[in-house]
This record gives structure tokens, C-alpha cells and sequence, in this order.
């Protein structure tokens, strides 16, 4: 036992540095994503911020009013179809661009244009929500936007379309900015997941007479099968928060205004604003642990259906 012990506290030594990096990593794990999880108990509680860090174990009990108040909310059937048809929205759109990329770029011969298009593909990943509106009001702004200055000289349209304003474009906005903002990022995924398929199994399907399409549908994409159901699955999980997407509460926050709001507010964006505009932190808390527990539900229920149906799974 002494041996063994020795045996690995220098093999801890010789990676000292290694040690170091994962320790840095697993403390910042525990400081920003299970420290804070000690804060969920005020959504059980009539907790106030008056009362600071010691009113979080000493408040009183609330049990299930919050989670009552948020159901009983007359705009809550609104705000959970937002965020139900967004998310599912992205996902519908979201998912299959990166693979189709990928297939794509894999398939293109010249290796410097490969290159230059997955580079060009996956910097938008990289613009903040921010960025991206300032793009979007300068091709979709009613007023002063191209895409709308385009239309009406080409007698398309007798009045500018109210894309950025209109709560009948938000969905399909919001969609087509998330299709493009990170569809080239995850195709690096599938992409890496590709270059791992053995070539050998491309030259002898070429040899039996395999067309392209042939082979991507009987090689390429039974090769990827794992990390496409484990993309979805983890997909499926952050469905309410944006999934592939991106974050949803991000581009609802900074895209949604007065005039959108019917389409663009969502759980997330509620519990903030009603956490931070109203000071109700504790109601704000239970809105999104509402949330959390349904995303979480939809990652035991999607692994399960995904290994009764494929056999794999992410556990």
C-alpha cells in the first residue's frame, strides 16, 4: 500500500503542471456553478435582499408560493409557449445546418477553400448577441435598413416590413440569426467526428460503385451516429434555455423591445427582469428552477428514448 502510495504521488509531481491547470479548472467549477446552487433554497422562502447573505438560511418558509404565483400569472401560458416554440424553433433549424456544413465541407476536394469557408462559417459564433443586432438593425431596420430599402425599390413592398418591431417576424428573426450565428462552430464537432471514419471504408464502397450520396448515407453518417445523438441530447436538455442556438435569454433581451414583446419574453428574460427590476429575487429564483427541472426531465427522457431506439446514449 506504501509502494503504491509513493508510486503515485510522483507520478503526481512529474505532472505537477497538468495538476495545476485541472485544479484551477475544478475550483472554478465549484465557485461559479456549485457554490451557487446553496442560493436555490430562496425560492422555498419569503427571502428579500434587505436581509443579505444571512436572510438566505434565516427567512421564513414560503414552501410552493412562488412556484403558485408564477402558474397562476396571467401572462404565464404566453411566456412558456415563447419559450417552448423558440427553443423548439432552433432546434428544428438549428440541429441539422451544422451536420449538413459538415457533410458539405467534407465532401469539398480543395482543402484551402475547405479552409477558408469553415473559417468564414463558425467566426460569427465569436460576435456577441450585441454585434449581431447591430448587424441585423442595419439590414432589417425598417427606416434605414437594406433589406428593406431593397424591397421597396424593387416594388416588392409598398411599406418597409417591421422585421426588428414585429411580433409576427420575431420567431423567424430570431431563428435565422441563430442559424447562422452557430451553425459553423458546431460543424467543427461533426467535422472531427468524420475524420475519425476509417478512409478505407470510402475506397471500397467507391470500388463497389458507391456514389457520393451513397456514401455519405451508408458511411459517413452511420460513422457519426454517436455525437449527432449526443449533440441532441444535450440539445434537447438546454432546449428552454437555446440549445445549439445559443442562449435564448441573450438574443430575447436585446432583440425583444415594447412592441415584440408578445413574442419575444421568455422564462428566462421574465425571471430576470422580475428579479432585478422588482427586487424579487426569491420569486425570480423559483421561475428559473422551474425551468431547470424541466430541462433536466428532458435529458433523462430524450437518453432514454435515444438508447431504447439508436442503443447509445450520453450515460
Amino acid at each position: 500500500m506504501q509502494s503504491k502510495f509513493k508510486r503515485g504521488m510522483k507520478q503526481l509531481y512529474k505532472q505537477r503542471e497538468l495538476q495545476v491547470f485541472a485544479l484551477i479548472g475544478v475550483a472554478a467549477l465549484l465557485l461559479f456553478s456549485y457554490l451557487p446552487l446553496f442560493g436555490i433554497i430562496i425560492a422555498f422562502k419569503d427571502y428579500r435582499i434587505n436581509m443579505g447573505l444571512e436572510g438566505i438560511f434565516t427567512s421564513e418558509w414560503a414552501g410552493l408560493k412562488h412556484f403558485r404565483e408564477f402558474f397562476g400569472f396571467y401572462r404565464f401560458n404566453e411566456i412558456f409557449k415563447n419559450t417552448v416554440i423558440l427553443s423548439l424553433l432552433k432546434l428544428l433549424f438549428t440541429f441539422p445546418a451544422p451536420i449538413l456544413l459538415a457533410l458539405l465541407l467534407n465532401e469539398l476536394k480543395s482543402n484551402k477553400f475547405r479552409r477558408v469557408v469553415q473559417t468564414v462559417s463558425y467566426l460569427p459564433n465569436f460576435i456577441s448577441w450585441v454585434l449581431v443586432f447591430t448587424i441585423a438593425n442595419a439590414f432589417l431596420n425598417a427606416d434605414t435598413g437594406v433589406l428593406n430599402q431593397i424591397l421597396l425599390h424593387m416594388g416588392l413592398t409598398d411599406a418597409p416590413v417591421p422585421f426588428l418591431t414585429s411580433s409576427d417576424w420575431f420567431y423567424g428573426v430570431a431563428t435565422f440569426l441563430a442559424v447562422w450565428k452557430n451553425s459553423g462552430y458546431w460543424a467543427i464537432i461533426f467535422l472531427a467526428a468524420i475524420s475519425g471514419i476509417d478512409p478505407q471504408l470510402y475506397e471500397a464502397a467507391e470500388m463497389d460503385g458507391a456514389g457520393r450520396v451513397a456514401r455519405i448515407w451508408y458511411i459517413t453518417l452511420p460513422g457519426i451516429k454517436a455525437s449527432v445523438i449526443t449533440v441532441l441530447i444535450l440539445s434537447i436538455g438546454s432546449l428552454l434555455g437555446g440549445g445549439m442556438g445559443g442562449s435564448n435569454f441573450d438574443q430575447c433581451y436585446i432583440f425583444g423591445n415594447a412592441i415584440n414583446n408578445s413574442a419575444s419574453e421568455i422564462i428566462q428574460t421574465f425571471a430576470f427582469k422580475t428579479g432585478l427590476a422588482e427586487g424579487r429575487f426569491a420569486y425570480a429564483t423559483a421561475v428559473d428552477l422551474v425551468q431547470s427541472m424541466l430541462s433536466v426531465t428532458l435529458i433523462l427522457i430524450s437518453n432514454k428514448i435515444a438508447k431504447k431506439v439508436t442503443g447509445e446514449g450520453i450515460f
